[in-house]
């Protein structure tokens, strides 16, 4: 597990929940690892680091990864249950080093207040839905969207069970040449499934792929690259040949309605086709070799810009990781519409996203690769790429829409990109400042702040104008 030179594992609460799951008291726990009773009494209540030799027994005997004693879960967690604490209806603020304590501590507990907040927010909006009959979209329980985002958040975007299956049938469908995989997928749909694979006519080309399962016949868009063919064709066959295991990540992530439990599945099912045609070994040698170089791995692989970029993003198979990355889609209007993550990086869903964020200015360079050293309020810092994609039909009145789509990791991983090469990593004044949100973003110095900061009182002069929209004085 690589940590920063120095710092210390402390992890009592997390091998206290393990040991109480494993029906094991610490005089049976310490007899085990073959430590002394008092030794791991310290662990426990933080008295005593974890060392290198400790963890690995632990997670010997525990039957887990040592990645589950990393820090990023109680960051997410602790951002998560700061994005909640920093709503209008807690009432007063709550300072952020006890917020990381709670996390830390008692995660079980920060895991239900966030979930309370979660439940108050779908309230509230289906209240204000009641008083406006007009607007019903309110009445929902919940977004499936965010549901589905938050189950695949959960996982760090890494479902092992997909790789094993996705690599094996790579494997047999044999050696494929660069940009041919789709024939290789259309004969495996044919011999094994007995299905057709047709053009469809230009009229129906908004549709990228439709599946006539008492037909046989699986029609797809002539606007199509070779990347995007397979890609769908890899998605079909996901569908039809590993129903069981997709249906048992479905259920086994007890979602709220019928629809968030589909739209589960068709990530799962696409999740498949990337692993498939870039099978994990392969693809993190390449990426290795490649330095990260999406462009070059296009080309090595055969798919769009958007894809690789997903494709980096999930690369933490045990004993073979990747550089951990967060993968990001957005719209000019500031929607996030994809959001997966294998480090603890993510934005609030309140109060939109921070507009100094670089994926915002990847519109004013389409196509150019942007980057970007960007620091949090906490100190911590990340290195971030970006890109505008486009999708969409052809002709003059297909539907067309722009994106653009960010990858970012935390900055000791930087120097193993190659868009790193020529940037001030470490230089102090090379680093944007942003924040998770203007409503529960802690900089008081922000000139584009679009809303005053949740438990701040506003400093109101009539005779002093600052650069600063909504100056505050002091916390309530």
């Amino acid at each position: 597990m690589e940590r920063p030179a120095g710092q210390k594992i402390y992890a009592h609460a997390k091998l206290r929940r393990l040991r109480r799951e494993r029906g094991m008291n610490q005089v049976e726990l310490a007899r085990a690892l073959g430590l002394s009773t008092s030794y791991l009494n310290q662990i426990e209540h933080s008295r005593r680091p974890l060392t290198a030799p400790v963890l690995l027994r632990i997670a010997e005997v525990l039957g887990v990864d040592p990645e589950f004693f990393s820090e990023a879960g109680e960051e997410r967690l602790a951002t998560d249950l700061r994005t909640a604490l920093g709503d209008e209806a807690c009432g007063a603020p709550v300072p952020q080093d006890e917020i990381a304590d709670v996390a830390r501590d008692h995660p079980e507990v920060a895991r239900a207040l966030v979930a309370l907040h979660q439940r108050y927010r779908d309230v509230s909006e289906r209240v204000v839905a009641l008083a406006s009959p007009e607007d019903t979209a309110g009445l929902l329980p919940a977004e499936p969207h965010d549901e589905v985002r938050d189950f695949f958040y959960a996982h760090h975007n890494h479902f092992a069970s997909l790789e094993t299956e996705a690599e094996q049938t790579a494997g047999a469908l044999g050696p494929v040449r660069v940009g041919r995989a789709a024939d290789a997928l259309t004969s495996r749909l044919a011999t094994r499934h007995g299905i057709r694979v047709l053009q469809a006519g230009p009229e129906r080309s908004a549709d990228a792929r439709r599946f006539d399962a008492d037909s046989g016949l699986l029609l797809l868009s002539p606007w199509l690259s070779e990347g995007q063919r397979a890609f769908q064709l890899a998605t079909q066959l996901a569908l039809l040949e590993h129903d069981p295991l997709l249906s048992g990540l479905v259920l086994a992530a007890g979602l709220s309605s019928p629809q968030a439990e589909g739209l589960a599945r068709i990530g799962l099912a696409n999740y498949f086709a990337g692993a498939l045609l870039m099978p994990y070994t392969a693809f993190h040698a390449a990426a290795e070799r490649l330095r990260y170089d999406i462009e070059l791995l296009q080309a090595r692989f055969g798919v769009g810009f958007e894809t690789v970029c997903h494709r980096l993003s999930t690369l933490q198979r045990t004993g073979n990781r990747g550089v951990p990355f967060s993968f990001l889609r957005a719209d000019r209007a500031g929607n996030i519409s994809k959001r997966q993550s294998a480090t603890d990086f993510h934005f609030s869903r309140l109060g939109g996203t921070c507009p100094l964020w670089t994926v915002y200015g990847a519109f004013s360079s389409p196509g150019r690769v942007l980057t970007q050293v960007a620091e949090m309020p906490d100190g911590k810092k990340y290195f971030w790429i970006a890109r505008t994609v486009s999708r969409g039909g052809f002709g003059h009145h297909a539907p067309r829409a722009d994106f653009a789509v960010a990858l970012g990791c935390e900055l000791r991983h930087a120097p193993r990109l190659v868009y790193a090469e020529g940037v001030a990593l470490h230089e102090p004044r090379a680093a944007t400042p942003i924040g998770l949100g203007c409503r529960i973003c802690e900089r008081r110095d922000c000139a584009q702040r679009a809303r005053p900061p949740a438990g701040g009182i506003l400093s109101v002069d009539p005779d002093l104008r600052t650069h600063v929209p909504y100056p505050v004085v002091a916390d309530r």
